[in-house]
């Protein structure tokens, strides 16, 4: 994660073993600091809107106040915390309805520790993170789980997506979508990660099996 800005984090979770484990992983980086931390609903958005930091980790089954109404007060309050949940739920209800309610990010608590420098950078970068490990687990047929990976891109990550296959440079990419060509580079990073392929090699023959070049994308 390359920032010249220390990212400031509340940490909400009713167990102390996994806000100490956060807090552990975050330590050795300079550019994350942990503001604050907490154990139940109420105590959350007062500390989250008194602090306003930069991400809330956030469980969703917080005791007092749940998690998903924790994110509905602070949009109600216009409170501009991104907020990253950390469950042990994977129902597709959960995540989707963690999404609809203003979160930028969901992870689960079994994931690799990574998992949450990816959606900090992911959600920097004006995108949504939703863990790779519910996506794996998404669908039984291999075709219908190919074409959800699709339709996890945005609207400019399909842009990019298009540009990359048809051979354009990324230094190209960023002229022509009028951005810089890191963000060009974070793109990238996550439409990879997202289609879970290596490579724009790998890239381009994803979009020749599934007959994706020649599909029109959005302007």
């Amino acid at each position: 994660m390359e920032t010249d800005k220390v990212i400031t984090l509340v940490l909400a979770d009713e167990h102390g073993i996994v806000r100490e484990g956060i807090a552990a992983l975050c330590s050795p980086r300079p550019e994350l600091r942990i503001a604050g931390q907490c154990s139940d609903g109420a105590q959350a958005v007062d500390l989250i809107l008194a602090l306003q930091p930069d991400f809330a980790v956030l469980d969703l089954n917080l005791p007092t106040v749940s998690g998903l109404e924790v994110i509905r007060r602070l949009r109600v309050a216009k409170s501009e915390t991104r907020i990253l949940v950390l469950s042990t739920n994977r129902d597709e209800h959960a995540v989707r309805e963690a999404f609809y309610c203003g979160a930028s990010g969901y992870l689960l608590k079994d994931g690799p520790a990574d998992h949450l420098l990816d959606a900090i950078h992911s959600v920097l970068a004006g995108e949504e993170y939703l863990t790779p490990l519910i996506r794996r687990e998404a669908g039984d047929k291999p075709g219908e789980q190919e074409d959800d990976r699709v339709s996890l891109l945005s609207k400019r990550e399909l842009q990019i997506f298009s540009l990359l296959v048809e051979g354009v440079r990324p230094r190209d990419i960023a002229r022509r979508l009028d951005v810089s060509p890191k963000t060009v580079d974070t793109h990238r990073s996550n439409i990879l990660r997202k289609l879970e392929v290596d490579g724009v090699a790998a890239l381009v023959r994803f979009a020749i099996e599934r007959n994706l070049i020649s599909k029109t994308l959005p302007d």
